[in-house]
């Protein structure tokens, strides 16, 4: 593990000199939000204006420098401004930034190491900038590939912010009146399994994997025209709250598909590239979908995608266009490339499985001690702490959740909101030091939380 170029920056993190936000941060956000709309949750909540990251480390305008526990929202996994990644796409672009989509030697380099790396014959690839232009793709494909044009996803998962893309996903949100008027003709819906949250249970409690296998086999005869393209889900569930099935679930709905001729899509944007301690977070069931996505940790913070399909399916990607201007330009391709190398030369995924396993046996003690915490979930570094008003009753406690994100980031810790279920995400480069560090400053706010409420 290669951790000298980042451990000066992270020396007496985090460093606050202000009051947070700091009056830059507070002047300027006030200033930039009269014409930027549609922010996010975490701005809204904590309007901090960042001006700089190195490593593990985020520094704002007023000289504040906090821990980053988000990844720039699961995206810079292997640091802020890593050296390795950061040089080659500074190296394209002062030699060529774009070219459409013709074959450059770094593209060709980069879809070698993925066709060596990804698992079965899945390296039939094509590059967009962005994580829904990649699910459009993909869906895009489902239908060519299949001959058929019906969708089936779960409650709760996200997969982008198109009309194809959203209507895989929640419409209607608490923060939000709804991503538009109807869902598209086709898109159906579904309920996936929750271990803390069963809608199917045995005669002991537990919950029953059979039961939302045999649910989705009546949906398909009742609910659909049975033209169903593919099912298209996350691995692990980010914006719900790192929410993670039960081993058995993946090899059962793969087996479900397989009998109707049904294609198994995985959108691994956010879970793609080691996040959860695997390659690709199927590899936990090994399972191998047919078609995925890539994104995220892909570029280490430069804007690539990628959308992937097994290699009998190849040809029909010729027939449909899959092609865009920006995608796999060469600055994208070298940040990705550079980005797997890191992984393989840094011992990425043995650290993240190590650090996760920490701090899963860290949110175990804090479940005992804290009466809001319901549970805690997660595979590798994407982590989640749900937050409840009773642990019997387990009724969610979104005014818990955000003043805990709040007062954790007042304390310098850079991370993620989602309502009762706080996320976490640091970098897959941290080391024990400071995910230690992270979750110390996590369970102080948690408490004076629970003091507030009067716990």
């Amino acid at each position: 593990m290669n951790d000298s170029w980042w451990k000066k920056s992270a020396e007496n993190i985090p460093h606050i000199i202000t009051e947070l936000p700091g009056p830059n941060s507070t002047a300027l956000s006030k200033k930039g939000s009269r014409f930027i709309k549609g922010l996010s949750s975490q701005v809204k909540l904590f309007p901090v204006c960042f001006e700089k990251g190195h490593g593990i480390t985020l520094t704002d305008i007023d000289g504040n420098t906090y821990l980053d526990f988000s990844s720039g929202i699961y995206v810079t996994s292997f640091g802020h401004c890593h050296p390795k990644i950061s040089g080659t796409v500074a190296h394209w672009a002062n030699t060529l930034m774009n070219c459409h989509d013709f074959i450059t030697p770094i593209k060709e380099a980069l879809v070698e190491k993925m066709a060596d790396v990804l698992p079965g014959n899945l390296n039939a690839v094509q590059f967009y900038s962005d994580g829904t232009s990649a699910v459009e793709a993909g869906l895009r494909a489902a239908r060519a590939i299949s001959g058929k044009q019906e969708f089936i996803s779960c409650y709760r998962d996200f997969h982008g912010k198109s009309m194809g893309a959203v209507s895989c996903a929640r419409m209607a949100r608490a923060d939000v009146l709804s991503y538009g008027p109807s869902r598209n003709a086709g898109f159906y819906m579904v309920p996936r399994p929750d271990m803390y949250r069963p809608l199917f249970k045995k005669s002991d409690g537990t919950i029953d994997t059979e039961a939302y296998i045999d649910f989705y086999e009546e949906f398909i005869k009742e609910g659909t025209v049975n033209n169903i393209a593919a099912f298209v889900l996350e691995p692990a569930q980010g914006w719900a709250g790192s929410i993670f099935p039960p081993d058995d679930f993946f090899p059962k709905l793969k087996k479900l598909c397989e009998k109707h001729g049904i294609l198994l899509f995985a959108d691994e944007i956010l879970t793609g590239l080691g996040r959860t301690g695997k390659l690709l977070c199927m590899g936990h069931w090994n399972t191998i979908p047919d078609i995925v996505t890539l994104g995220k940790s892909l570029g280490n913070g430069f804007p690539v995608t990628a959308m992937i399909v097994r290699e009998e399916y190849a040809d029909i990607l010729e027939d449909i266009s899959v092609s865009s201007s920006y995608g796999g330009n060469p600055m994208a391709c070298a940040a990705a490339l550079a980005s797997i190398q890191v992984i393989e030369e840094e011992n990425i995924l043995e650290n993240v499985r190590t650090i996760g396993a920490l701090l899963m046996r860290r949110m175990k003690k804090m479940q005992q001690a804290h009466p809001i915490i319901g549970d805690v979930k997660g595979k590798g570094l994407l982590l989640g702490i749900e937050l409840v008003k009773d642990k019997a009753s387990k009724e969610p406690f979104d005014e818990a959740g955000k003043l805990v994100y709040q007062k954790a980031f007042s304390k310098g810790l850079a991370w993620i909101p989602a309502g009762h279920i706080l996320r976490m995400s640091p970098p897959l480069i941290i080391d024990e030091k400071y995910a230690s560090l992270g979750m110390d400053l996590i369970e102080e706010a948690i408490s004076e939380v629970e003091k507030e409420f009067g716990y």
